[in-house]
């Protein structure tokens, strides 16, 4: 039988994670969980050993700081192929990605090679998001499928499944962001490389608890990102 697993990077997530394992679990039985903890000081690893401790379909990755979500989806991404995982997605821990889409998009697997959960795909669809803060985003998506050529709509959508074979072709080791930017970056590899991409609609629900991740930083990441792509591209360095 195949297997999947969902890598949810978290720092300071107690509020939402074992409830959030328990939802993604009972999607599908090939369904395995890979906790990447940045040493949350709520005591976030706690809890999920806990749940490991009744359940071999759960697994922990701890780290000793914060060091950001690409490093930690890398991080990920290594365990998933080392341990032969047929998909491997990527979700947040705060419930604004639903657990229900996990089946729909490991069915659209069997087409393709990476699925992309689309905000912005047939519309806008973000629940309660700032005005300022849904215009950046979608704009900026517009101003990344501008300048790189590549046909997504929502390039920085953190809501994905991959083939392990992505992961296995787009060295890892030479990615270069960290923050949202991270996700541009393995899509339009992912592209470069000649696979196929598929964006699926979604609605995104802001967090339910605890506190945004978001800075400056990651926004001025993501808007260099896009150039730095664009010629590693046309130089062949990919």
């Amino acid at each position: 039988m195949q297997k999947a697993l969902v890598i949810v990077p978290t720092y300071n997530e107690a509020d939402n994670i074992e409830l959030l394992i328990a939802e993604v679990l009972k999607q599908s039985p090939i369904l395995q969980m890979l906790i990447v903890d940045d040493g949350s000081p709520d005591h976030t690893a706690e809890i999920v050993k806990r749940v490991q401790s009744t359940n071999d379909r759960v697994h922990l990755l701890e780290r000793p700081r914060k060091m950001g979500l690409g490093t930690a989806y890398v991080a990920g991404f290594k365990y998933a192929i080392a341990n032969t995982y047929d998909f491997v997605f990527e979700m947040d821990a705060d419930f604004s990605h639903n657990p229900e889409k996990l089946p729909v998009m490991l069915e659209q697997m069997k087409q393709f090679d990476l699925v992309i959960g689309s905000r912005y795909i047939s519309g806008v669809n973000v629940v309660n998001w700032p005005l300022k803060r849904l215009l950046l985003s979608y704009f900026a998506n517009i101003y990344t499928r501008v300048i790189t050529g590549m046909p997504v709509h929502d390039a920085t959508a953190g809501f994905k499944c991959y083939k392990r074979t992505v992961l296995e072709t787009i060295k890892l080791d030479a990615i270069i962001s960290n923050g949202y930017a991270f996700q541009i970056e393995t899509n339009f590899r992912a592209w470069k490389k000649g696979f196929k991409l598929k964006e699926i609609p979604i609605t995104f629900v802001d967090r339910r608890v605890g506190v945004s991740k978001m800075s400056k930083h990651i926004v001025y990441e993501a808007a260099f990102m896009v150039w730095k792509l664009k010629l590693l591209s046309i130089f062949n360095r990919l």
